[in-house]
């Protein structure tokens, strides 16, 4: 996910937002600890990293709702500046708690280290609102997603079809999977969706054992140049199940002159991404909807507080885009939410 943020930015929309530090520690303004469940209603939006446009697109989603409701709620937001800061986050949900908000969002990027912390809000009567990765408790009230077995099959088919569309033989030939981060639920799910389904598709194809690169592009780009010097011209596809990794995988794929040759698929969307589908150098991105899961996790959080019943889990879908569709006005949105900004 590409770097488009080097230092934080403060965001208040007077009488309408209260935009708390993006920063691991929390520091700037804090969430409003008034009243519990009286409008506006004080909801706390966490999200794994700063450094990505990904979650900085769920942020836009989330502070929409808080420009299109400003007598219904204030959203402040915070995270660490990578997903690799695991502990950060955990410290920024701890922090988050003691302000004591009507309702958290929050996109964890462990399945288990924020158990604790979220327990003790669900606790305290807190509304907790979960979205992209799934955590290992039940204390929660919704979870928001897309489902990433249908999203990593979906990246299995397409590069599958595009060893046809090039003519590339698969009988004795190699795929590699270049994974964000190790451990991470979300990835591990779409990642074991691409390597079931490739299985069924292509079983004479051998996939090779995920990389992971710490969600670091440059990692990434690294990883791609060592499997394409050890395996060289077996290797006909790698999968990049982020767009950190998707970012380097193109780099050294487009440095090398191989984007027909190597087929890349991919998850999630940047710029830099949308510009290697462009260029052609990775085929097709199965593109999340990060904005609505920001948006729609908002708009959950109001609901909760205000006694509704949720669904357990709300699927937020997937948008395959590739060369022959990334510029038609239909994707606009999805791939670029920055253009949707109402702050």
């Amino acid at each position: 996910m590409k770097k488009v943020l080097k230092k934080v930015a403060l965001v208040c929309l007077v009488g309408m937002i209260a935009m708390g530090s993006l920063m691991a520690q929390g520091r700037g303004e804090q969430a409003a600890s008034g009243p519990k469940n009286q409008k506006p209603y004080n909801i706390a939006v966490i999200i794994k990293a700063t450094d990505s446009d990904f979650w900085q697109y769920l942020l836009v989603g989330a502070l929409n709702y808080a420009v299109e409701h400003p007598d219904v709620v204030k959203v402040t937001t915070y995270g660490p500046p990578s997903e690799a800061d695991i502990d950060r986050q955990v410290t920024i949900l701890e922090n988050v708690i003691s302000t004591n908000p009507d309702a958290i969002v929050i996109s964890s990027t462990s399945s288990d280290a924020t158990v604790p912390a979220l327990e003790k809000a669900y606790a305290a009567g807190i509304k907790i609102i979960t979205v992209d990765n799934k955590v290992n408790t039940d204390k929660v009230h919704t979870f928001l997603a897309t489902d990433n077995v249908l999203g990593g099959s979906l990246a299995a088919d397409k590069m599958v079809e595009y060893f046809k569309k090039n003519d590339i033989p698969t009988q004795g030939r190699k795929v590699a999977i270049v994974d964000a981060m190790a451990g991470v639920q979300v990835l591990t799910v779409r990642t074991n969706g691409f390597i079931n389904r490739m299985k069924q598709i292509a079983p004479e194809i051998e996939i090779i054992a995920p990389r992971y690169v710490d969600n670091d592009i440059l990692k990434a780009m690294n990883v791609t140049n060592d499997l394409i010097t050890t395996h060289g011209d077996s290797l006909i596809g790698i999968f990049g199940n982020n767009n950190h990794s998707a970012d380097g995988v193109a780099r050294s794929v487009a440095e090398r002159n191989l984007g027909n040759k190597i087929i890349v698929t991919a998850y999630d969307s940047d710029p830099e991404e949308v510009a290697a589908i462009k260029s052609g150098v990775v085929k097709a991105i199965m593109v999340q909807d990060p904005y609505g899961m920001g948006y729609k996790g908002v708009d959950f959080a109001v609901r909760a507080i205000e006694g509704a019943t949720l669904p357990e889990y709300v699927d937020t879908g997937v948008v395959i885009v590739e060369q022959h569709n990334v510029n038609d006005s239909a994707v606009q949105g999805i791939l670029d939410p920055f253009t949707m900004k109402k702050y």
